[in-house]
């Protein structure tokens, strides 16, 4: 499986965004029109629920809406969407039953807070298989995965170890983490991230600084926004590592306010969203997941008919190459990078290739802050 993943998992990264800025659509309140021609997944039919944003968050839900309706326009897959009501699992569990009530049967669901979700919808509806991207084992709790549900989660402590090695090789010594809530994929990645600055900082022989927050929200606001000028303006910060949804907004309102001033985008390459409406050239580089893969593969697999081989599991995906970083899960991106002397596309293959080979570690245990000879402040939650 891995062999298959890798070959795939560029090029269907590629495609996941190219709809990048597109105006939402209206979730339909029926099944699709365009029925599914037969001998091209006649059997099955995909709904996407969306969490608590919508399908142009540059996000979660926009990476998994794509990548779904890609897969389907391609095969003649029926496919729809629905976006809850509110954010609360009682909304999305209305929104999963009116999908299988309308008769789909494979239900792809992206982000943690479907993990409750899952527990209240799964056993009621055995006959509908259910893709979970980013929900855990602490997502669910005590519950055991019946087998008619599949969930990826990722190492995104290694992609934020790239996106901090990366921003202080290239020169910033002075670095912010914005999370959203501190969930455990956003305390993975920002710890990540700062193992990789002070990895970066040791081996340069710089003094580095993160200060370190979270929102306690997956948007940006006007508090928020306040917030990160202080950074900017007071404390100097060179470049904020903006990690939730749309909390990305207030760290880029914030940057643009001040010349050079940076931001480092998350799941998904968001150098197209944040330099477009916020400066050309703000974003240093991306922490990337493969969320637009996973949906890729899994779905290539139900329509094989080879779900029973994933059903009840939770996989953790990462690295799967060491020699082509785009093959991998967890990645920054190639082409948008903002490469640089002191750190070239040649340097980010090999420190791939040692974080594949076990010759560079990076802890995934979010209990403490990691331990660093770099300086980090933490100020808990702005909100």
């Amino acid at each position: 499986m891995k062999k298959f993943l890798a070959l795939t998992l560029a090029l269907v990264m590629a495609l996941s965004l190219a709809a990048c800025g597109s105006k939402e659509e209206t979730p339909a309140e029926t099944p699709a029109e365009t029925p599914a021609e037969e001998g091209t997944g006649a059997e099955f039919s995909v709904a996407m629920i969306t969490d608590y944003g919508d399908i142009t968050d540059q996000s979660f839900n926009q990476t998994t809406y794509e990548a779904c309706k890609a897969y389907c326009d391609a095969n003649g897959v029926q496919f729809n969407y629905y976006k809850p009501a509110g954010d609360s699992t009682a909304e999305r569990v209305a929104m999963v039953e009116a999908a299988a009530d309308e008769g789909y049967n494979v239900i792809v669901m992206p982000g943690y807070a479907f993990g409750e979700t899952i527990t209240q919808v799964a056993g009621e509806y055995p006959e509908v298989t259910f893709i979970a991207l980013d929900v855990g084992e602490g997502d669910l709790g005590d519950y055991t995965l019946p087998e008619n549900v599949y969930c990826a989660v990722y190492q995104e402590e290694l992609c934020g170890y790239m996106a901090g090695y990366a921003a202080v090789k290239l020169g910033y010594d002075h670095l912010g983490f914005l999370g959203g809530m501190a969930v455990p994929a956003v305390v993975r990645y920002g710890y990540g991230f700062v193992q990789g600055a002070d990895a970066a900082a040791a081996a340069a022989g710089t003094d580095v600084t993160v200060e370190y927050v979270y929102g306690n929200q997956f948007f940006g606001d006007a508090d928020i926004t306040a917030y990160m000028d202080n950074w900017y303006q007071t404390l100097g910060v060179q470049a904020v590592f903006a990690c939730g949804g749309g909390i990305y907004a207030s760290a880029a309102e914030a940057a643009a306010k001040v010349e050079g001033a940076k931001v480092i985008g998350v799941d998904v390459d968001q150098s197209g969203i944040i330099d477009g409406d916020y400066g050309e050239g703000m974003t240093v580089t991306s922490a990337m997941k493969g969320l637009a893969p996973t949906v890729e593969h899994m779905l290539e697999e139900v329509a094989a008919g080879n779900f029973a081989n994933y059903g009840g599991k939770i996989e953790t995906l990462g690295l799967v190459s060491g020699d082509d970083p785009t093959a991998n899960y967890v990645q920054i991106p190639m082409e948008t990078t903002q490469w640089g002397d002191g750190f070239s596309q040649d340097d980010y293959k090999a420190l791939v290739k040692d974080m594949f080979d076990g010759k560079i570690t990076v802890s995934n245990d979010i209990t403490a802050m990691p331990q660093t000879t770099i300086t980090v402040n933490e100020y808990g939650n702005i909100k």
